[in-house]
């Protein structure tokens, strides 16, 4: 916390003596939301810090996520708080900080950060990996004999792909790819006695990590034996020993790289050669009302995001003032942007050693639990009619999602699915079955949002092969992102038609599924298929539907419904009613909403917030929000459902959904929160799931009003692991 934060919370606090209604715009009451979002990768890092949260290659994991973070942080938000500051932007966020002031906090608040990041690697993962007989080896560690097995591997497998360049009068600086892995090159023409500069660009297709010969008289410690062999996805070389007990050698390509650029530039002296890294400006801006075809422009954007310009330069600590300056001048970066580092740069790729088959130092894997309700012989759409069903994944089988799109497809008494799809990932099995549906007959209509960031290529492939298959494909509203998650499907039954409904927190992706908490709801209640009806029609169609039954839609009603729904728990409180707020969700930023909160802490409502990232709101400051609590849990899965709870004076309800209290969420993108009907499942929600995060003193960390968190102070109560008793509630957790 800097001095400026410290006097903000010495000033709430001496001034809330007698509180007095909180204005919208007091500065002083709101986070900076991008400063929070680094506090928030730093308990990302944490999770790779500390010895007794995780086994060692997860750690590897968490530090490998904690950069790779970091550069989306770059290319969306750096970027776009740069371009204020060029277009002399004078509207200021809540908390009344600068686009520049900005700029400014977040490398005051990230050099520390990286400082430990790389500590982290440097002085505890990679010894302990070494002694795990998995080593990350410099070039300058190696023996005469080592060097000289990979020269012949760099000039069998690396130099034909390399091209060398040179910048100068006559040959200008070329494009440095975005992410890319690069050598600065310092040459001396011994003839002509003149100095060129040159760059080698690492390609992708490259492992990052290059292997070391097999060497199987070398035996792991403590007679460990290696498992299997490493795979190349994620950038490790399959031809790394991993067999019959040897150890696991690597070096940096771009070492390997740099040892043999005499090959490169023969005849010309290496002067020196440095790496270096590049971050540009991702964030595709698109004027949807200017263009004739939206897939097509998302198309030439993508291309566009490779020459955006450069926000972060990564470089090597070691390299010249020379060599940085000349970086610096010809990338048109300021020295601010320049992040020296010690260990090599886009360390996002530490994540390819969680290809190598050592089971013993990663998390025990599980299989997901299969509700009793699903193991029967009856149809799926017999057991919905039963009753609401809740499955929480990854505890939960993502299998009857799949099997209810699959049904679908081929029940001949179904007449139409419609569904919204916004991440589904390769290889999905929710595409293929929407697929077949139309190759039997059936009515299929999809919503693929072709905006989710990073996302927009795959997007893309699926929608053309949707439309392929004779499937409806529609790309959303005008302007707006569409965010909810459903599924709709027609039935002809003996009783007329029926709707069935999957509603769900989280995007249909067999892969997140595995790894992301999310909640999702089948039901066949009438009044829910019948808002889902209506909503695929506005998103289709030109309807202008403002009223729905239960669903609290964006940028419809979902604003206006959630204020009301808190308004209504302080009325409560000033009855002397039950009243109680606990919301679970990704981020809290939107003004209007931590005001409410604010409202509400004051009325005597407890607030417990569950907020996984971005937090704006400062809990704790006495006369304004000591009713607030609010905790982020980060550990094996990431958090990304979103409940909200409203005690309502004794008659509970709960929304699920895919809205964050976010401007951009309520206001920006279609959204959707639907009721928890079933008061058994209101129950199962509260005290199976709420209640479990809430106790949660391992993995959970407590926001304070300075902006920091701190682990819950120890009370003596025993450890609670929110999402390890989450597992050993179905019996799939390991001891």
């Amino acid at each position: 916390m800097g001095p400026k934060s410290a006097t903000k919370t010495r000033s709430l606090a001496q001034n809330a003596a007698a509180p007095a209604k909180i204005a919208y715009c007091d500065a002083e009451m709101y986070l900076n939301r991008d400063l929070s979002w680094l506090e928030f990768n730093r308990r990302v890092l944490e999770e790779a810090l500390d010895p007794t949260l995780h086994p060692l290659l997860e750690r590897v994991k968490f530090l490998a996520i904690f950069n790779s973070n970091l550069d989306e942080f770059f290319m969306i938000r750096v970027s776009g708080l740069r371009q204020q500051v060029l277009a002399g932007a004078v509207e200021l966020p809540p908390d009344g900080m600068t686009p520049a002031e900005q700029l400014a906090a977040i490398r005051e608040r990230l050099l520390p950060m990286l400082d430990q990041a790389v500590a982290c690697w440097a002085d505890d993962l990679k010894p302990k990996l070494w002694q795990e007989g998995i080593h990350i080896r410099t070039y300058d560690e190696l023996t005469g004999a080592e060097r000289a097995w990979l020269t012949e591997y760099f000039l069998r497998e690396v130099f034909p792909v390399l091209t060398p360049l040179v910048f100068d009068p006559g040959h200008p600086f070329p494009h440095i790819s975005n992410l890319s892995i690069n050598l600065a090159v310092k040459l001396l023409d011994p003839v002509e006695g003149a100095v060129h500069y040159g760059r080698i660009k690492v390609p992708a297709t490259l492992p990052r990590l290059a292997p070391l010969p097999p060497a199987p008289d070398r035996p792991l410690p403590s007679g460990r034996k290696a498992r299997g062999r490493a795979s190349k996805r994620n950038g490790i070389d399959p031809a790394a020993p991993a067999d019959g007990g040897a150890r696991q050698d690597f070096v940096w390509m771009e070492q390997v790289v740099a040892a043999n650029l005499a090959y490169l530039y023969p005849g010309v002296e290496i002067v020196e050669a440095y790496a270096f890294r590049v971050t540009r400006d991702a964030d595709i801006e698109i004027q949807e009302d200017e263009a004739d075809d939206l897939l097509r422009t998302i198309e030439r954007g993508i291309r566009q995001r490779r020459f955006g310009p450069v926000v972060r330069v990564e470089i090597d600590k070691a390299m010249s003032q020379h060599m940085r300056r000349l970086l610096a001048q010809n990338l048109g970066v300021a020295p601010d942007d320049l992040y020296e580092m010690s260990e090599p740069p886009g360390m996002s790729s530490l994540i390819g050693l969680l290809d190598i088959d050592r089971y013993d130092l990663k998390d025990r894997p599980f299989v997901p639990h299969l509700p009793a309700v699903f193991s029967g012989k009856e149809s799926i759409f017999s057991t919905i009619r039963r009753g609401d069903i809740l499955l929480h994944h990854p505890y939960d089988s993502f299998a009857p999602v799949i099997d209810f799109i699959k049904a679908a497809a081929n029940d001949p008494h179904v007449l139409a699915i419609k569904q919204t799809l916004y991440r589904v990932g390769s290889n999905s099995p929710v595409v293929e079955a929407l697929m077949r549906a139309r190759e039997n007959g059936k009515q299929v209509a999809v919503l693929v949002e072709l905006k989710a960031r990073f996302d927009e290529e795959n997007n893309i492939v699926w929608a053309r092969a949707l439309e392929r298959a004779g499937v409806h494909v529609v790309y959303g509203l005008l302007g707006l992102k569409t965010h909810c998650k459903l599924a709709l499907v027609v039935r002809r039954e003996q009783d007329g038609l029926r709707r069935y409904v999957h509603l769900s927190t989280g995007n249909y992706n067999v892969s997140t599924a595995r790894v992301y908490t999310d909640l999702g709801m089948f039901s066949c209640r009438p009044e829910l298929g019948a808002d889902v009806s209506d909503l695929f029609n506005y998103l289709t169609g030109y309807s202008r539907q403002r009223h729905y039954r239960q669903l609290l839609v964006a940028p419809v009603n979902l604003r206006s419904s959630v204020a009301n729904l808190i308004r209504r728990e302080i009325a409560h409180a000033k009855q002397g009613r039950p009243a109680r707020l606990i919301f679970k969700m990704n981020a809290l930023t939107d003004p209007t909403m931590v005001h409410l909160l604010y409202e509400a802490s004051q009325a005597g409502v407890v607030v417990d917030l569950l907020v996984r990232g971005i937090c704006c709101l400062r809990p704790g400051v006495p006369g304004v929000s000591e009713n607030i609590r609010v905790a982020s849990v980060v550990g094996r899965f990431l958090e990304h459902s979103r409940v909200y709870c409203f005690a309502n004076g004794g008659a509970e309800e709960i929304y699920l959904g895919s809205a964050d209290l976010m401007e951009r969420n309520l206001d920006r993108r279609v959204e959707v929160l639907f009721p928890v009907l079933d008061p058994l499942l209101v129950e199962q929600i509260r005290e199976g799931i709420l209640q479990v995060y809430q106790a949660d003193n391992v993995k959970a960390r407590l926001l304070q009003a300075d902006g920091s968190y701190l682990w819950p102070a120890p009370s003596g109560a025993a450890r609670v692991d929110s999402q390890h008793l989450l597992l050993e509630q179905r019996g799939l957790a390991s001891h």
